[in-house]
């Protein structure tokens, strides 16, 4: 009996019995299929509804709200119109930016 490491015998190898086609290729393409719904579970289902989120909050924007922007400008919703906002970060001093560009909206009151 031949010995490759110490201690350790050489075990002969015996063929296996070949699967069929269509078992094999499902099998292959189980883990990918396994890996695209984890994918979808733990990034794209929650990056979707965090866009819905956002987009449901923009459209309830209106006067008087305070908000932020992505970019950290604090301000209070002056007017609002289709594709912008103009809000006031200090007094007599306004600015206008994207209604996209609000990242955190406080509700007047």
């Amino acid at each position: 009996m031949l010995y490759f490491f110490p201690f350790i015998p050489a075990v002969p190898a015996y063929a296996e019995e070949a699967s069929s086609p269509a078992a094999t290729g499902f099998a292959s393409m189980l883990p990918l299929i396994l890996l695209f719904v984890i994918f979808y579970f733990l990034l794209i289902r929650p990056q979707q509804k965090r866009a819905k989120e956002h987009k449901e909050m923009v459209k309830r924007l209106e006067k008087g709200d305070s908000v932020v922007t992505s970019g950290g400008l604090h301000g209070r919703v002056t007017s609002v119109s289709e594709d912008t906002v103009t809000m006031e970060v200090a007094e007599n001093v306004r600015v206008k930016v994207t209604k996209d560009s609000v990242a955190v909206r406080k509700p007047s009151g």
